[in-house]
């Protein structure tokens, strides 16, 4: 059978999109495809990277990649992770289900390194409830294509 594949969006695919992967990369078991990119390429967060870690998840040799590298790739499911991914998401061909989690953005939150990595924990704790969400709803076992419309 083959693999449900996710695309998880953001600006710039540096922190939210990335955590998303990940946790799904990880929750989903293999039975899912998952890949992120944003807007445009930001670079990957050092501080995503290092609360990641803090759950046994290395997402440091994950890749920030803009929207146009992705673009021609067929999705089952598109998630946009922010406000401004949702009004400027492009077209996706084949994109057969979309959700939208508006996050906040935890590289904006100001202050010293410990108040950004707890931003960032705040994130990935709360990207970690919707991913888990997301496998319930996707059921790998059940193919889009029989599901009702």
């Amino acid at each position: 059978m083959e693999r449900v594949r996710v695309l998880f969006l953001c600006v710039q695919n540096s922190a939210r999109s990335q955590m998303a992967e990940g946790l799904l990369r990880s929750m989903g078991g293999g039975a899912i495809d998952v890949k992120s990119a944003g807007l445009q390429a930001g670079g990957l967060r050092p501080e995503a990277v290092a609360v990641m870690h803090e759950l046994g998840l290395d997402i440091s040799k994950q890749r920030s990649k803009s929207v146009d590298e992705v673009a021609a790739e067929r999705f089952d499911v598109v998630v946009t992770t922010c406000e401004e991914a949702k009004e400027a998401c492009p077209f996706l061909p084949g994109a057969r289900e979309t959700f939208h989690w508006d996050l906040p953005d935890p590289a904006a939150v100001p202050g010293d390194e410990a108040a950004r990595l707890e931003a960032f924990r705040e994130v990935r704790d709360e990207l970690w409830t919707y991913v888990a969400d997301l496998i319930r709803v996707l059921d790998p076992v059940q193919t889009f294509a029989s599901r009702k419309r």
